[in-house]
């Protein structure tokens, strides 16, 4: 039987935490749909669309060789792919001149300047996610086969060392996205220099709605890597302190 909760004070921290970062991710979730509905009716005074910001962007970084693509999903599902060097757009961020899809935009073409450059955390990142897309799973099947079977009280069990191990794989998912967040971070600062460096946007309220857009952005990547930490911890207590007798 699976221990339902432990009174350990790494238990409560972790489990008192999840429920913080909740609130964290659906405010910041919510800023986000937020400021870009409110952005997307700004503008941009260089009537640029978010592919010729992006192009504009790389071009002055002397970075020619990346496609930018109208992407098939829907809402905010742009994204730059780096197997195949491709920056896809979607269609309100593609098609449009607003401040919002501009800093969006060029965010994704902070990405492919990264892959230019090979900017060690992209490259660690890119590296680590086939890995992260399967053992995180396998990790948490471990992990629950091993509380099911106990972990035990002094001596540790055959279950402990199944739930330690799925631990640590399971932990792979947190690990990326630690590693997640200098590069998210580093293409945001890009993006925003690049924006006014290259004339897409103007210093003050655009430059202003810019920032509200991919700082709120940036918090749903916080709010991503703590949520994945406390689920790391929220587990380590119910192996190593919450064992008991079944």
């Amino acid at each position: 039987m699976i221990p339902m909760a432990t009174h350990s004070p790494l238990a409560m921290f972790a489990y008192i935490g999840m429920f913080v970062v909740m609130l964290l991710a659906m405010w910041a979730q919510h800023r986000v749909k937020g400021n870009f509905a409110k952005y997307s009716q700004v503008r941009a005074s260089s009537g640029l669309t978010g592919a010729q910001a992006a192009a504009r962007m790389l071009k002055a970084q002397g970075v020619t060789n990346v496609a930018i693509e109208r992407s098939q999903g829907g809402g905010l599902s742009d994204h730059y792919d780096p197997r195949a060097n491709v920056i896809r757009l979607s269609s309100g961020v593609f098609d449009s001149t607003s401040v919002a899809a501009l800093g969006v935009a060029c965010h994704e073409a902070g990405h492919a300047m990264q892959k230019a450059q090979n900017y060690a955390p992209l490259v660690i990142r890119n590296a680590a996610v086939p890995a992260a897309g399967f053992l995180p799973n396998v990790g948490m099947v471990m992990l629950m086969i091993g509380l099911i079977m106990g972990v035990g009280v002094n001596i540790p069990t055959i279950g402990f060392y199944i739930a330690a191990i799925g631990l640590g794989l399971f932990s792979i998912s947190a690990i990326l996205q630690v590693i997640n967040l200098p590069v998210e971070f580093d293409a945001t600062a890009r993006a925003k220099r690049a924006l006014v460096e290259t004339g897409i946007i103007q210093r003050g309220d655009e430059t202003r709605a810019v920032d509200k857009v991919l700082d709120a952005a940036a918090l749903t990547y916080v709010a991503a890597t703590l949520g994945a930490i406390m689920s790391v911890l929220y587990y380590a207590a119910l192996i190593f302190g919450g064992r008991r007798r079944d």
